[in-house]
């Protein structure tokens, strides 16, 4: 049962995340008509301070925060390919999202899909890249509420039965309100207060883990003991495994479509490019949760069979004082909401732009998409808190690692489109289906393991599934494109025109609120 202290601490701090959605109505512009843009962009008018707060908070997810130092607990060095990953991310978007943000933003793309349509003038190839963004963005949010609810059965804060489900709803309940209302303005706000809690909590709970435990040195001696010397180092046979899902997992976090809507939010490319080089600062975080996964096992703490991801919340539970433990479940919690309302608008505006308006109702006003996203957002949380409740935890485990394969798939019609046309939309479709065809077969087969075995004999070489699916994308990308080309099939029409330097004058300022 929980703490008194702690259970009031944790409550204080999701009160001042609603306090704070509420307040976001304070950014929007009142002279502004109502439009998609302003809705799930905020206007693109996130300065660099906003950006990195959002962005971080879209990026480092609750159940990164969980599942890396679960993994860490279970299986030790391989869990901190994460670290390299999001490390990878930062020069990808320094280059990929400020070239991203400028076509959309002369063009007035909101979504990934919108780029596509341009750049390669296939409704088509559009189509498969809003949707693909949408499929792997569900099982994600469905992830958040798991995150969530490790994290407070592990604290004692969250109750059995339906009054612990009644707790998550309202949780989220409160976030669906604030995201309908005010659109991506409302996790941007929110995500100053998870930055400040997490920060804080994870910085005095480390000290107090080394302290306690008597330093580096005895926790990952402890922790060598607990799982055998060589589990804390990569073996040879580990690290093709590690660096190709490292490199995988950064290509494909760039094309999920919540950390292009948060990076479209911002209010130019300099704002972006500034961002990605402050980014570390959140993968420094994600390092000291990892290594309180590896003091969870110098300390002796015992995660249920299946719930690793426990392993930090009951070393929490176990060392800290009761209203520190709570600020450290509440921030964790804060932090699943940020990424979970990102996600909720980011596949309702794909939905709007590249489904509604492209094939059921393109005259619709702006007013009316905004409406129709809203709706939109709502019953995708609503379709997160069923996933939760009538399916296993596994089963949203294993469609978030085939969505990691899916959505890498769209990288050569999106990232490769930023720099060359060369390729055929006819040929990226082809791609596209051999990738997710043959990425959702390897990930399967090995039953929902996303790195495979490739060759044969006693040490078959391991990889990611995403990668070997990507490699394989592209080669029938690039051997179809020559076909076509040489055939003379004709391509649509590219309306991006896209320079070899893309340069965005910044709006003049017009007396709104900026955040």
């Amino acid at each position: 049962m929980a703490d008194g202290a702690m259970t009031a601490t944790f409550l204080a701090v999701i009160g001042g995340a609603s306090l704070l959605a509420v307040t976001a109505r304070r950014l929007r512009p009142v002279d502004r008509l109502p439009s998609l843009e302003g809705w799930a962009l905020a206007d693109r008018s996130l300065g660099p301070g906003w950006t990195w707060l959002l962005l971080g908070g879209t990026i480092f997810t609750a159940y990164t925060f969980t599942a890396v130092p679960g993994l860490a607990y279970g299986n030790g060095a391989p869990a901190f390919f994460a670290v390299p990953y999001t490390v990878i991310v930062c020069p990808l978007a320094f280059v990929l999202l400020s070239r991203l943000w400028s076509a959309a933003r002369r063009h007035g793309y909101i979504t990934a899909a919108d780029f596509v349509r341009g750049r390669y003038g296939s409704p088509p190839l559009a189509l498969v890249v809003a949707l693909t963004g949408i499929l792997a963005t569900m099982p994600y949010l469905a992830l958040q509420l798991l995150g969530i609810r490790a994290v407070l059965t592990a604290g004692g804060v969250y109750p059995r039965g339906a009054a612990g489900d009644l707790v998550l709803v309202a949780l989220f309940a409160g976030l669906a309100v604030a995201t309908y209302r005010h659109g991506l303005r409302a996790p941007a706000v929110i995500s100053a207060l998870k930055a400040v809690a997490v920060f804080v909590s994870l910085t005095a709970v480390t000290w107090l883990v080394l302290e306690r435990l008597g330093g580096p040195g005895p926790v990952f001696e402890g922790a060598a003991q607990r799982l055998g010397g060589p589990a804390l180092l990569l073996s040879p046979a580990q690290q093709p495994a590690y660096a190709s899902l490292a490199l995988g997992s950064a290509l494909a976090l760039l094309m999920y479509p919540h950390v292009l809507t948060a990076g479209f939010a911002a209010d130019g490319p300099r704002t972006l490019r500034k961002v990605s080089v402050a980014l570390p600062a959140w993968t420094g975080l994600l390092a000291l949760f990892g290594f309180l996964g590896i003091a969870a096992l110098a300390a002796g703490v015992r995660a249920p069979r299946g719930g690793a991801e426990a392993a930090v919340p009951m070393l929490v539970d176990r060392l800290m004082p009761a209203p520190l433990a709570g600020l450290v479940f509440a921030a964790i919690a804060v932090g699943a909401l940020v990424p979970a309302a990102v996600m909720s608008i980011a596949a309702a505006t794909s939905f709007v732009r590249n489904v509604y308006v492209e094939y059921v109702h393109p005259t619709a006003t702006p007013k009316r998409q905004v409406r129709i996203a809203k709706a939109v957002s709502l019953t995708a949380k609503v379709g997160a808190v069923a996933f939760v409740f009538g399916l296993r935890d596994q089963d949203a485990v294993n469609l978030q690692l085939l969505g990691g394969v899916w959505i890498l798939q769209i990288f050569p019609a999106v990232a490769v489109g930023l720099f060359t046309g060369w390729l055929h939309p006819r040929a990226l479709l082809a791609g596209w289906a051999v990738g997710m065809a043959s990425g959702t077969y390897l990930v399967v087969r090995e039953g929902f393991s996303s790195i495979v075995p490739l060759g044969t004999g006693a040490r078959p070489l391991e990889i990611y599934a995403g990668l070997v699916a990507l490699l394989l994308n592209l080669t029938v990308a690039v051997a179809g494109t020559a076909v076509l080309t040489r055939l003379g099939v004709p391509r649509g029409t590219d309306t991006t025109d896209l320079p070899s330097r893309l340069t965005v004058r910044r709006r003049p300022e017009t007396g709104a609120n900026k955040p």
